[in-house]
């Protein structure tokens, strides 16, 4: 059995609202254990006997069988998760800026976010590994930064989502106990 954590992109945000306990329900008829909802924003740790691609398929088929929307997740295996928290070479809780991972289940769509992000000004990027980089906002202005405005964009909505670091910690001690 592999441990999980599953990463939901654009959940209740735009309309797509879910409730955590409706998705544990829904995640019962697939080949997960251990199922934790983490937080509202759609961050989940299971255990699986599935490799990576196969979680995320069954996980994705579940969220638009069940909610009706074109659901897209990212999934690390608890490993990859700590890997990531431990490799972030920014704080996790800072006065002035706030510390974000986006997460990607396509190397290529992160490289070329990467590569897009580097060229705005004031922009601090770090690639963590290949599904992932850190990045820096000021606080209070995260979704007004260059980089925000930049990943927000509809061609990377399919591959990738965000979190700030405290949450990855968060997430990261959750997986650890499954």
């Amino acid at each position: 059995m592999n441990s999980y954590a599953v990463f939901l992109r654009g959940i209740n945000v735009g309309g797509i609202n879910i409730k955590m306990a409706d998705l544990k329900n829904a995640l019962k008829s697939r080949p997960f254990s251990g199922v934790v909802t983490l937080l509202a924003s759609g961050n989940v740790v299971l255990a699986s006997e599935l490799d990576p691609a196969g979680v995320k398929k069954e996980f994705e088929a579940c969220l638009r069988e069940t909610f009706g929307y074109d659901a897209w997740v990212v999934v690390l295996t608890a490993g990859r998760v700590a890997a990531l928290v431990d490799a972030c070479p920014y704080p996790a809780d800072d006065a002035s800026t706030h510390t974000y991972l986006t997460l990607a289940s396509d190397e290529e769509v992160l490289s070329e976010l990467l590569e897009a992000g580097r060229a705005l000004d004031g922009a601090e990027l770090t690639r963590l590994g290949p599904e992932a980089l850190a990045w820096l906002a000021p606080a209070g202005g995260t979704l007004d930064s260059p980089f925000s405005k930049l990943s927000s964009k509809a061609k990377y909505k399919a591959a990738t989502t965000t979190r700030n670091l405290r949450t990855m910690i968060k997430v990261r001690d959750a997986v650890a106990g499954i």
